[in-house]
C-alpha cells in the first residue's frame, strides 16, 4: 500500500488567523484560530469544546461573519485533514449501527420512553452523542452511567425535536436538492400557514411539508418579498379608481403586479396595479373601522344587572 503524500501547509502566520468552520452531525458554527491561512471549503481537524472532531472551513471569521452566527464556539485548527484521518472517520462511521443496536438494548433494559435517532462519535474519541426524541423529559442518568461503561468514554445525551432529526438522517427534498437544514442552514426560523397562503402555495399539507413533516423552510426565503409586493397593491375586497371608473379589487397577483377587479356592470378584467388612479375604500382601513365599531357596541351593552 502506497503511503500518501505529506500535505504541505503554508508558511505560518505571525499573527493568529480566525476561520469559521463547520463540525458535527449538527453542522455546528465555531469561530477556531489557526497559525495556516486556509481556503474555503478545506478540510481540516479542530480542537472544538466537544474534543478533537473534523470541520470545514467556511470563511474568514469578519466581524459582520461572526455577528450573524448565534453564539458560536471557540476552538482551533489543529492540521488539514490526511487521508489517515479520512480512514478513521470512515471507521467510526461504520460502527454507527452496532453503536445504535447497544444504545437501544440499554434504552430498553431500563423502560425509557425515547426514541434513539442517531449516535456521533468525535473522532478524537473523547466522547460519544447520542441524539434522541421524546415527548416528555427523560431521566436518563443511569443510561448514561451504562452507555459510558460499554463505550469507555464520555457520553452527551441530547434531545432533539423532529426537524433535527430530519437534519440528521434526510438526504434529498421534493425539489431534488440536498435538504436544506443539513447543507447549508445554521437555524431554522418558525414557518407558518400564513407564508404559504400569501405565496398562493397549495395548502395540501402533504405537498408543503418538508421530510421532518413540517412546513418547507423555503416557504420563508420569498416571503418577505412577496409581503413587500403586496404592500404595494390594494387589498382584495378594496373599491380602486381607474380609467373606466370605481372598481372592486378581487384578487391579487403579485409577481406580475396585476389586480383581478370587478367593475360596476359585474365585468371581471384584470388590470395591471399602475393603472390605480387612487385607492377611494381601502379593504384594511375597513376591517380595522368595524373592529372598533364592533368593540363599542359591545362596551354599551348593559350587563344586566341593575
Amino acid at each position: 500500500m502506497n503511503e500518501a503524500p505529506a500535505v504541505e501547509e503554508a508558511t505560518p502566520s505571525k499573527q493568529p488567523l480566525e476561520y469559521v468552520v463547520r463540525f458535527g452531525s449538527m453542522r455546528t458554527l465555531g469561530v477556531m484560530s489557526s497559525r495556516h491561512p486556509y481556503r474555503y471549503g478545506d478540510e481540516v481537524v479542530a480542537k472544538t469544546t466537544r474534543g478533537t472532531e473534523i470541520g470545514t472551513v467556511l470563511c474568514e471569521a469578519t466581524p459582520a461573519a461572526v455577528d450573524s452566527m448565534k453564539e458560536p464556539t471557540e476552538g482551533r485548527i489543529i492540521r488539514r485533514l490526511t487521508e489517515d484521518d479520512r480512514t478513521q472517520a470512515q471507521h467510526l462511521e461504520g460502527l454507527k449501527t452496532e453503536d445504535l443496536e447497544q444504545c437501544a438494548c440499554c434504552v430498553d433494559a431500563l423502560g425509557l420512553q425515547m426514541e434513539l435517532v442517531d449516535v456521533e462519535r468525535i473522532l478524537g474519541g473523547e466522547r460519544l452523542v447520542v441524539y434522541f426524541l421524546a415527548e416528555n423529559r427523560v431521566d436518563f442518568r443511569q443510561l448514561v452511567r451504562d452507555l459510558a461503561k460499554q463505550f469507555q468514554t464520555r457520553i452527551e445525551m441530547r434531545q432533539i425535536g423532529v426537524r433535527d432529526e430530519a437534519k440528521l438522517l434526510a438526504d434529498y427534498g421534493d425539489c431534488g436538492r440536498p435538504i436544506c437544514c443539513a447543507s447549508f442552514l445554521s437555524k431554522m426560523p418558525p414557518v407558518s400557514m400564513k407564508m404559504a397562503k400569501l405565496q398562493k402555495a397549495t395548502l395540501d399539507p402533504t405537498k408543503i411539508s418538508g421530510r421532518c413533516g413540517r412546513l418547507k423552510c423555503c416557504l420563508r426565503y420569498e416571503y418577505d418579498t412577496y409581503e413587500a409586493l403586496s404592500r404595494e397593491l390594494p387589498a382584495p375586497g378594496s373599491v380602486v379608481l381607474t380609467r373606466e371608473g370605481n372598481v372592486t379589487v378581487i384578487a391579487q397577483d403579485l409577481l406580475s403586479q396585476q389586480l383581478t377587479v370587478k367593475t360596476e356592470d359585474n365585468r371581471r378584467i384584470m388590470i395591471h396595479g399602475d393603472d390605480v388612479l387612487s385607492v377611494v375604500h381601502s379593504a384594511e382601513h375597513s376591517g380595522k373601522t368595524r373592529r372598533n365599531k364592533s368593540k363599542k357596541n359591545k362596551s354599551s351593552i348593559p350587563n344586566g344587572r341593575d
